[in-house]
């Protein structure tokens, strides 16, 4: 027996309606069939997605305070969420950029990825995976992390290559 994914994320969040906006309309989650109708709480599933939830939210107030994980306390840094092609990273990056919530770009060699942040301050990933019949012994040798040129990315592997899967390094 293995564990062989992630199913689903749960977030405390300080306001529900800011959190469920922000993770709609920009990255695209909607309400799954039961949707909101857990007081004080919401599950939602991303586009294309066969899980019952990918994100549950559930609201402690505006009195909060922001998470202190990884500066003083321990927890979580970050979920990454894999996009299906290049051009939904590149789609993504703007979203994110017009919600001012776009906080980095890398390249990991195998992967590109942006990194958000929610309403919250909880950080996020969104990942686009090599596909293995295009890495090259250079993407696989590549160690740490460049900064991402996703212009070129998308010259060199164009809008609609999808995702590998199951890449190891």
């Amino acid at each position: 027996m293995a564990i062989f994914r992630l199913n689903h994320a749960v977030l405390y969040v300080g306001d529900l309606a800011r959190s469920v906006g922000f993770y709609r309309d920009v990255l695209g989650f909607g309400y799954t069939e039961v949707g909101d109708s857990f007081r004080g709480g919401a599950f939602l599933r991303a586009p294309g997605s066969a899980n019952d939830h990918d994100l549950g939210l559930f609201e402690i107030g505006a009195q909060a305070g922001p998470s202190l994980a990884g500066r003083a306390t321990v927890g979580l840094y970050h979920l990454a969420w894999e996009v299906d092609t290049l051009g939904d990273l590149a789609d993504l990056e703007e979203k994110l950029s017009a919600a001012g919530a776009l906080v980095g770009k890398s390249d990991h060699g195998t992967t590109k990825s942006l990194y958000g942040k929610d309403p919250d301050g909880l950080e996020f990933e969104i990942v686009w995976i090599i596909p293995a019949d295009r890495l090259t012994d250079a993407d696989r040798a590549k160690t740490g992390t460049a900064p991402l040129d996703l212009p070129a990315e998308l010259a060199k592997y164009g809008r609609d290559a999808r995702s590998g899967v199951g890449i190891s390094r």
